[in-house]
Parts: structure tokens; C-alpha cells; sequence
């Protein structure tokens, strides 16, 4: 599937590119405009799709794992709107207008957030319940999304930067943007793995973890400093891009089971396999111009997200 969604990417859009012409982009390059279509404009949208992907699906599995919440995901928890202010933050404030400082900006704002959410969920009665932390992160997220609009209304030069990065559009990184991200990604992913027995025994109960002899203070900080690296890495590349986050976690579960040694790289399989397509529907059905991806995404993602609640009796819609 994975490698149906890459040249699927790669060959369709406004202008339909054969395989031939694919391969041989670098095996018999010619310099005709398809090579080049192909090498600097499909390549790296897609490469960024897989790795923002990728990160966002393992991103939603680690935090549904940590909190127990089958309705966690970092764009529904604020950690992405963190993000995203954050960015904006950095270039309206701070004039920083790379990658390089985006993602630190962008690591500070989803940890903030998403410790935030987690804080104010966690006061009163019960703790942080499914339903407080979709609540609380409702709020987070719509508050912050709301300080990010207006600093981009303030500044017009921020506007600009910021406009098309906001609804998750998968052309705003090159190759060396993408060589930068991989670092942060593969400490994220290293992290994460760490992560999977914490994950497991977290599963079962604080208590019944304890008796298993697990640290869970030491597995919940190295998760949720995986979520962090991933997260952010992906809001610097794409955006913040809505519900994959939640919703390909809970594909890869119905495939794998609760087990986070399969979930995880199952989600960071599927996930690039559902942005890729998203993106790939945005470019055929607004031909000739295009639906960004986080705008197809946030489309397909909401009646999911209605569908999951309701099917659960989470939160009596």
C-alpha cells in the first residue's frame, strides 16, 4: 500500500507522469520538464508526506498508549496548534524564517501544549478522563488557533509565510529541509521504540505495572519526549495536518491488536499511506488547482472523529 501511495504521488496531478518517465528521472535523465516535475517538485512532496506521516501515526499511537484515551492524537490534545503557534511566534517575533528554527520553536510549543491539556485535565474528580482530555484539548486547540490567526492578521509578511504552511501542504519543504528533519525523526523513533514495553504495561494498569517491576515515570517521560520530536517535526515539515494522527492508530490497532511492539509500525506504514493519498485526491478534485492535504485530511478526519465518540459513548453525542 505504502508503495502504491509513492507512485501514485509521484505519476498523478495536473500533469500525468508515466513510470517510464518516473525511472528514468534518474537512470536516463534528459532534463525534459516531467524529469524535472518529478525531481524537484513530486520527490520531495512526497518524501515529506512519508516522513510527516509516518511521525504523525506513530505520534498518536505513542499518546493514546500513554494516556489511555482511545480519543488522544496530537492535533486533538493542542499539540499541534502548540506547534504551530510557536512557529508563528518564531517568525513574527524572532524573524526566523527556516526549518532549523521552526522545529525548535515548534518542539517548545506541542511540549507546552500538550502538558498543558494534560495538567488542566487532570484537575477535579477522576483525573484526566477521555472526555476531559478531548474537552480540554478542544479548548487548547481552539484558543490557540485563535492567538495564531491573529498574529498572522497583524503582520502581512507573517501571512504570507505562514498561510499555506497552516493547512498542511506537503510543497513547502525541499530536500535539504528534508535531510534536516531526519535526525529529529530518528531520535523520535528511537524513543519510541524504548517506549513499547513502558506502553504495554502502562495498558495494564499503574498498579499492575508496578508489580511487574516497570519504571513508569521513566517510560512516560521518554514517550512523551518521543511525542515531542515527532510531533513538532512534523508540524515544522507539513503543518499542522488534522486527524491522522488520531485516526491511523486506530487502523493499525483493528490490523495488530493492542500490542505497541506491531501498533507502532504498523501507524507508521499506514499513516503516509493515508496523507499520500489525501494528497493525491486534493490535486484530482479541484483540478486545476489543488486541495492542500491537511485540508482533505481535515475533511475525511471529522466524521471519524464524530463516528469514534458516538461509537464509544465517550462523550453522549
Amino acid at each position: 500500500m505504502l508503495i502504491a501511495a509513492v507512485l501514485g504521488s509521484l505519476t498523478i496531478g495536473n500533469e500525468t507522469i508515466s513510470m517510464g518517465t518516473v525511472v528514468g528521472t534518474w537512470l536516463h535523465p534528459d532534463g525534459s520538464d516531467a524529469q524535472r516535475i518529478v525531481e524537484y517538485l513530486r520527490l520531495p512532496r512526497t518524501l515529506v508526506g512519508v516522513a510527516a506521516g509516518a511521525a504523525l501515526g506513530v505520534a498518536g499511537a505513542l499518546l493514546q498508549g500513554l494516556t489511555r484515551n482511545a480519543l488522544a492524537g496530537p492535533e486533538v490534545l493542542g499539540v499541534n496548534a502548540g506547534a504551530a503557534l510557536s512557529v508563528v511566534l518564531g517568525i513574527s517575533v524572532f524573524g526566523v524564517h527556516t526549518f532549523g528554527g521552526w522545529v525548535w520553536f515548534s518542539f517548545a510549543g506541542a511540549a507546552l501544549a500538550g502538558a498543558g491539556v494534560y495538567a488542566l485535565s487532570s484537575l477535579g474528580r477522576g483525573g484526566a478522563t477521555p472526555v476531559k482530555l478531548a474537552l480540554g484539548g478542544a479548548a487548547a486547540t481552539a484558543l490557540l488557533g485563535g492567538l495564531t490567526t491573529a498574529l498572522t492578521l497583524l503582520d502581512i509578511n507573517t501571512f504570507n509565510a505562514y498561510r499555506y504552511w497552516s493547512v498542511g501542504a506537503l510543497t513547502a519543504a525541499g530536500l535539504p529541509v528534508i535531510g534536516a528533519a531526519l535526525p529529529f525523526l530518528a531520535a523520535g523513533t528511537v524513543l519510541a521504540a524504548m517506549s513499547v514495553r513502558a506502553l504495554d504495561a502502562i495498558a495494564l494498569g499503574d498498579d499492575m505495572a508496578r508489580s511487574l517491576g516497570r519504571r513508569l515515570a521513566a517510560g512516560r517521560a521518554t514517550t512523551a519526549l518521543a511525542v515531542v520530536l515527532l510531533a513538532g517535526t512534523a508540524v515544522a515539515l507539513a503543518g499542522p495536518i488534522a486527524f491522522v494522527g488520531l485516526t491511523v492508530p486506530h487502523m493499525a490497532r483493528a490490523l495488530t491488536g493492542p500490542a505497541h511492539r506491531w501498533l507502532l509500525p504498523y501507524a507508521a506504514v499506514l499513516a503516509p499511506v493515508v496523507l499520500l493519498a489525501a494528497d493525491v485526491l486534493g490535486r484530482v478534485v479541484a483540478r486545476p488547482q489543488e486541495l492542500q492535504a491537511g485540508i482533505v485530511t481535515a475533511i475525511a478526519g471529522a466524521p471519524f472523529f464524530i463516528a469514534l465518540v458516538r461509537r464509544r459513548r465517550l462523550a453522549g453525542l
